[in-house]
């Protein structure tokens, strides 16, 4: 693809040089991981109101367990830079698994869509710091 049919989102600003966007992407990342964290360490800790809401969707505690060290190592992936990507892939996936449980056991709109908000989230936090990403899915005018 050549750079003339390519659109740059930010005419006037290299996304890799600006510093302001370079922390903006840090803290969408910061604000992803320490959720993500948070309800990996309630699951895999046990936490009793984290439990009562799996039982709710249908999850055994051990499962529970499984599933908070996965979102842990998932996340993990996540905040190292070298594998982010691979990490919001695993994340995408997690979430995309939250969305569905949800959905089937009824909850209310917000409960369903906010992971997929997290998820934006996420991979708005690596577009914003990788510019090579910007290559792959291009914005176009």
């Amino acid at each position: 693809m050549s750079a003339a049919t390519q659109a740059n989102p930010l005419p006037n600003l290299t996304r890799s040089d600006s510093k302001t966007w370079i922390w903006c992407g840090r803290s969408l990342t910061m604000l992803v991981v320490l959720f993500c964290a948070f309800d990996g360490i309630t699951k895999v800790l046990k936490d009793p109101h984290v439990l009562s809401a799996s039982a709710d969707l249908g999850y055994s505690v051990g499962s529970i367990v499984l599933i908070g060290a996965l979102l842990l190592a998932s996340t993990a992936l996540y905040a190292i830079p070298r594998t982010a990507i691979l990490g919001a892939i695993l994340l995408t996936g997690y979430l995309g698994g939250a969305v569905a449980s949800n959905v089937r056991v009824g909850h209310p709109v917000f409960e369903c869509v906010f992971p997929v908000i997290l998820g934006m989230l996420a991979w708005g936090g690596i577009f914003v710091r990788e510019p090579r990403l910007g290559e792959l899915v291009p914005f176009r005018k």
